[in-house]
């Protein structure tokens, strides 16, 4: 039984690969992060916002603090099941994502995380405003207690 920290996770799994292991015999801390990239992208998508509606609207949201605590290892062979959700949207230009690694077989949590996004403009790279599909699209998904 897997305990996730906030209800209505969005999660996939990953198969940690042999190219994920450092010279420790474990999954390197940058792998990590491209696991947590990856789900932000891959719910983004289910969210209805991909690379096409990116371009159409000339906005895409880009990261700008990620924090992560490291709390066991995984080894090579091992089914992660990551998890996200989104747990702020200031309705102006940034949406805060949560992020947990839970291993498979035991339950255990490796890491939780989070990163702020910004809304910034393809063509200049600038901070914008949100338009109304990201403002709809990024809801929280979940709600942090405090």
């Amino acid at each position: 039984m897997i305990h996730w920290d906030l209800p209505d996770v969005h999660q996939i799994e990953v198969v940690v690969a042999p190219e994920s292991i450092d010279v420790l015999g474990h999954v390197n801390n940058t792998e990590y992060l491209r696991y947590m990239e990856k789900i932000a992208w891959q719910h983004t998508q289910v969210l209805g916002l991909g690379w096409d509606e990116y371009q159409r609207l000339n906005r895409c949201m880009v990261a700008r603090r990620t924090e992560v605590d490291y709390l066991a290892p995984a080894f090579e062979g091992e089914k992660l099941l990551i998890g996200t959700w989104i747990v702020d949207n200031d309705q102006r230009i940034s949406i805060t994502r949560r992020y947990q690694i839970v291993r498979e077989s035991d339950g255990v949590t490796l890491l939780r995380g989070r990163t702020k996004w910004v809304c910034v403009a393809l063509d200049s790279g600038k901070p914008r405003r949100m338009p109304p599909e990201f403002l709809t699209g990024y809801r929280p998904t979940a709600q942090e207690s405090v």
